[in-house]
Order: C-alpha cells, then structure tokens, then sequence
C-alpha cells in the first residue's frame, strides 16, 4: 500500500516538471508517507498481534513495509526511465538551468560550474541508477523514521494475576 502511495507520488513529481500543482501534490504524498506507515502498523497491532506490540516488532514491522515499498518504488523508477522518459527529466532539468531567471539564479549563487556538472552526472546514469539510488534511500527513511513510529505505536498488554 505505501508503495502505491509512493509511485503516485513519483508520477506526480514527473508530471509537476508540466504542472506545477501536481508537484505539490507528490510533496504532499511524500510527507503522508511516516504516518500511512504509522497507520498501517497500528492497523497490524490492534487486529494481527491483538491490541500488543513490542518496539522491536513494530520496529521491524516498519522496516518491512519501507523495504517492500521501495523495491516496487524501484521497479517502476526502473521502468520508467528504461522505457519512458527518453530524455524528459533531463530536458526539463536542462531548460531550467539554462533559462534566463535559472541562470541568473546561478551567477547569484555562484553555482553554474557546480550545475553543470550534475547535470552531466545525471546524463550519465543508468536507469538501474536512479533505481537503485531511490531504493537505498527508501531503506534509510524506513530505517529512521521506523525508530519515532515503533515508539508510537508499542503497546503491551499487562497480564493481571
């Protein structure tokens, strides 16, 4: 389920580089993303586990729902970029830079040289690349914000004799 949020997310994004609103949009799934998962796991807690859950299961728990929706997240960034974009995201990237405001912007910052580069890098990378790298920081999120959500949503049941 995060994962279909996540991939609306994306295909907003892409679609926000043509309308500007559906880019918030996709910064608007993206920042639901902790408390879907927090929803999710006290969905697991309250109805699988019977109301109980230790930290470190629901810890895990959470982990499991980022990795799971990551690799799908990935799966499709692959897709994309292998048999889609031909060239979209970069043009974009490219027209913005080389605009009038964008390149003013730059000089201002002193940043041209540095754009430059990282538009070249971003060229040169691999569908597998942009797959890969989002996978990985997909994996790092669940990882940091599984610590604040397991903390939430632990709940131990007392036994009373």
């Amino acid at each position: 389920m995060l994962s279909l949020l996540w991939i609306g997310s994306f295909i907003c994004y892409i679609k926000g580089l043509t309308y500007p609103s559906l880019g918030t949009a996709a910064l608007l799934l993206i920042i639901s993303s902790p408390f879907f998962a927090a929803n999710r796991l006290r969905h697991f807690r309250d109805v699988a586990r019977e109301g109980a859950i230790t930290f470190l299961r629901g810890y895990a728990y959470t982990i499991l729902i980022f990795f799971y929706a990551g690799l799908l997240l990935a799966a499709v960034i692959y897709v994309y970029f292998a048999f889609i974009d031909d060239g979209f995201l970069l043009g974009k990237f490219n027209t913005l830079v080389h605009s009038a405001e964008g390149a003013k912007i730059l000089d201002v910052y002193g940043m041209r040289r540095e754009m430059e580069e990282g538009l070249k890098q971003l060229a040169e990378m691999r569908p597998i690349d942009f797959a890969l790298n989002m996978l990985t920081i997909n994996i790092t999120s669940g990882l940091f914000l599984g610590l604040p959500i397991a903390a939430l949503m632990k709940k131990e049941v007392i036994i009373k004799n």
